[in-house]
């Protein structure tokens, strides 16, 4: 059974007969202790709180049954890892980009993840869990609210945790086998130099350790595993 926040790609998979619902990440509408397994792939670095971000894989560990199993991907800070760049950067064509960074009115530095009106215990947490990152060298300093973030130029290095990615929209040049009317491309790719508009994704690419990091700080699982793959930082985590 999949989920997703889009109905457009949630009406595809039901096309092609998958059970597939819309619902948000935070709050998942199944049964507690249901699952043997979850994946959670390219989700969590969407969310801007260090708080969001820990309550979604709390969500997937409820949804797990005693000693079952879930797998995360999130995009790494680290594009380059051990001397090897990943598919990412390799895709890249042309010479390399120069990093830019466009005034959006939203951050410049990583933010914190502090959340307005959140429990005490959240805030706890995550005051635990960011002192945690420093240790491990991962930059999660407090920022202003009036601070901007850098808008990411695509198949380069990441320059900060928290920024924009571009994407455009793609529309008028569907090809014949495409079911839905719109679909989103990375700004840098072929399709993208005819299309617009161009829309801008938030990401918290994560550091190493930070995932790791952040599901150690849940008392209702056990990481199994932790590793590098291909410019994400996966983890393989046990509900106990």
């Amino acid at each position: 059974v999949g989920c997703d926040r889009s109905k457009n790609l949630v009406d595809i998979c039901g096309e092609k007969h998958f059970e597939a619902f819309v619902c948000d990440a935070l709050s998942v509408p199944m049964r507690s202790s249901s699952c043997d397994a979850c994946i959670s792939i390219a989700v969590i670095h969407h969310f801007s709180t260090v708080e969001r971000r820990l309550a979604t894989i709390r969500e997937l560990a409820r949804l797990l049954r005693p000693g079952g199993t879930a797998l995360i991907y999130v995009w790494a800070m680290e594009q380059e890892y051990k001397n090897q760049k990943s598919k990412y950067l390799k895709e890249k064509n042309g010479s390399k980009a120069k990093e830019k960074e466009i005034n959006t009115g939203t951050a410049q530095r990583p933010l914190t993840d502090q959340v307005a009106g959140s429990s005490s215990q959240d805030s706890g947490c995550s005051d635990h869990l960011i002192n945690d990152l420093k240790d491990e060298g991962c930059d999660a300093r407090p920022v202003g609210a009036d601070s901007r973030l850098p808008v990411h130029t695509n198949r380069t290095s990441f320059q900060s945790q928290d920024l924009l990615v571009p994407w455009h929209l793609k529309g008028g040049t569907k090809k014949k086998e495409e079911n839905v009317d719109t679909v989103l491309v990375p700004a840098g790719s072929k399709e993208s130099q005819e299309l617009s508009p161009v829309f801008h994704r938030y990401y918290h690419v994560f550091c190493e350790g930070e995932l790791e990091a952040a599901c150690r700080s849940l008392s209702c699982v056990r990481v199994q595993k932790s590793y590098y793959d291909q410019g994400n930082w996966c983890v393989v985590l046990e509900k106990l």
